[in-house]
């Protein structure tokens, strides 16, 4: 903005200069006039290409600009003469800049100071009027006219900041509940609605990354697949709702005893999956009893007041070298279904 309102000022004192070359008014408190000014745009150059202006709240300086500009405008009102019709659509273009880089609190201020300058400036050309300030004496009405447009000026600059501050903020507001609703529905492609874990597509996309990983750093890597026993007669029994719960309540659980290095998904219905990397089949097989004895040893509260014990298989497999994920999971599933031949409740090792 500094660089626009300098061009500005060097505009304002162009058309001064050019006011003064007319013979229209008197070249000497032009000239004055134009240190004034010089000075202002020097001091705001030096400020904001210093670094100086960071310090302030206003780092860009847009309100000191402004009500500089603004005592320039009615100074220039003052000694233009006959071209002091010139101020009005002047200060239109200085209120511009406060339409888009002030609050509608501070537009206020800067109007109400706008009447206060335009209206001393007025009484000055009106009833003061020195001979060696400017040539001419102006009818009473024709200084009205100045000063109901200079007021019209910075009261529809006011109303228009106003417009555009709300404007403005319904926007931030909807771009704030866009953003929310991408999130959610982020959330949505990637997580289990009821358990609040990762879904199957996750799942399957971090397979494909940790399998790369493991491949190329030979680091061991497991795939554990999980499956609460009898579920089918939780249903039957209790309900969809109570087996809702028993699955909420199994992901919360499980959830608490894995490490945060591990990813438990929602593989679908009361299939999951976990998937350890960097982790030797030892220390994930004593991983899993935890959990298996920790789901055992929870009961599950059920609406009504009831409460449901719930125990888990599980199968685990070790991806070899050169293996798929498809092979790893084919493996941790048929592990899987060698637990629940054997009775269920137990953590059997793929081999």
């Amino acid at each position: 903005m500094a660089g626009v309102s300098a061009l500005l000022m060097l505009g304002c004192i162009g058309a001064m200069h050019l006011v003064a070359a007319a013979g229209l008014t008197y070249p000497v408190p032009v000239y004055w006039w134009t240190l004034a000014c010089g000075a202002g745009i020097t001091t705001v150059f030096v400020l904001i290409r210093s670094g100086a202006s960071r310090r302030f709240a206003d780092p860009s300086l847009t309100l000191f600009q402004i009500v500089y500009a603004i005592a320039c405008n009615a100074a220039a009102y003052v000694i233009a003469g006959p071209a002091r019709g010139i101020a009005p659509p002047i200060l239109a273009v200085i209120m511009m800049f406060g339409v888009f880089g002030l609050t509608p609190r501070q537009m206020v201020g800067v109007a109400l100071y706008g009447l206060v300058a335009f209206g001393a400036a007025g009484a000055v050309v009106q009833w003061w009027h020195p001979a060696w300030l400017s040539p001419d004496s102006q009818p009473p009405a024709l200084s009205a006219a100045y000063l109901v447009m200079i007021a019209v000026v910075l009261a529809s600059s006011t109303f228009l900041t106003t417009r555009v501050h709300s404007a403005r903020a319904r926007l931030r507001s909807q771009q704030r509940e866009l953003a929310a609703a991408v999130e959610q529905i982020r959330e949505l492609a990637v997580r289990d609605e009821l358990t609040g874990l990762p879904n199957r597509r996750y799942m399957l996309e971090m397979m494909r990354l940790e399998h790369a990983r493991a491949q190329r750093s030979r680091q061991p890597l497991l795939l554990a697949q999980l499956d609460l026993d009898h579920f089918k007669a939780v249903n039957d029994t209790h309900g969809h709702a109570a087996g809702d719960v028993a699955l909420q309540s199994f992901a919360q659980t499980v959830h608490g005893c894995v490490r945060a290095s591990d990813l438990l998904a929602r593989w679908g219905g009361e299939e999951f999956l976990l998937l350890m990397a960097n982790t030797h089949p030892a220390d994930g097989t004593r991983l899993l009893e935890r959990v298996r004895a920790t789901v055992a040893a929870t009961p599950v509260a059920l609406p009504g007041g009831m409460q449901l014990s719930l125990t888990v298989s599980v199968g685990l497999a070790e991806l070899a070298h050169g293996e798929s994920t498809a092979a790893l999971l084919q493996r941790a599933d048929a592990a899987l279904y060698g637990a629940k031949r054997l009775g269920r409740n137990r953590v059997l090792l793929a081999h």
